[in-house]
């Protein structure tokens, strides 16, 4: 697990990718690893809920995870960095 230190380092260095390699609006595609559980996968599409986002979702050969990618138009690089802060408060999420 990641410390808040790690954490805010990350998200820094991820919003200023963002800003030189991106112009912006622009598609963005999220990548989640997350327990096959449909609470835990509809808390996801529930994030992004209103964003005319194309949500693809994926079971693993056991069936114990699911993949769940997400594209969608967003505004900014903070807009995608609110989205990865509050998917990562559902338990077991892997980001991408």
């Amino acid at each position: 697990m990641r410390s808040e230190k790690d954490t805010a380092a990350f998200y820094k260095k991820l919003k200023k990718s963002l800003k030189n390699d991106t112009q912006w609006p622009a598609l963005y595609l999220y990548k989640f690893i997350v327990p096959s559980n449909e609470t835990k996968i509809a808390t996801i599409e529930a994030i992004f809920a209103n964003t005319n986002a194309e949500i693809t979702k994926r079971n693993s050969s056991k069936g114990t995870y699911t993949s769940v990618s997400i594209k969608v138009k967003m505004k900014s690089p903070d807009a995608v960095i609110e989205k990865y802060k509050k998917v990562s408060k559902v338990e077991g999420v892997i980001s991408l």
